[in-house]
């Protein structure tokens, strides 16, 4: 057990940021959480700066979610590979994160509530 994902409208107002840009800001981000690990935050992709996001062919595949897409994200310091996913087409259980993107924390990426 331990393995059920729950997701929720994540209360307030989120920001994600890279490299000093704002890549996006949203009061409509889901809450994604999964047996014990952090919860992760899942911006609408209509509230993401989409030309901060290259698109990577890297691939993987979660039995409980699906399949993920990856995006790099492009500052003007670095390029943070794959620092971002996405499920385009998410197994039935966890639907609503279709259309939204996730992002690794750290290497400066910063993702906070508001």
């Amino acid at each position: 057990m331990g393995n059920n994902i729950t997701i929720r409208k994540a209360e307030g107002n989120w920001t994600v940021r890279a490299g000093g840009a704002i890549l996006g800001e949203s009061s409509n981000a889901l809450e994604l959480c999964e047996g014990d690990l952090p919860p992760v935050i899942y911006f609408p992709r209509e509230d993401i700066a989409m030309a901060f996001l290259d698109d990577s062919d890297h691939s993987t595949h979660c039995p409980k979610k699906g399949d993920a897409s990856y995006f790099s994200i492009v500052t003007k310091s670095q390029t943070l590979k794959n620092a971002v996913w996405s499920y385009e087409a998410p197994i039935e259980d966890v639907a609503r994160i279709k259309d939204h993107l996730a992002f690794y924390t750290g290497d400066g990426v910063t993702v906070e509530r508001i």
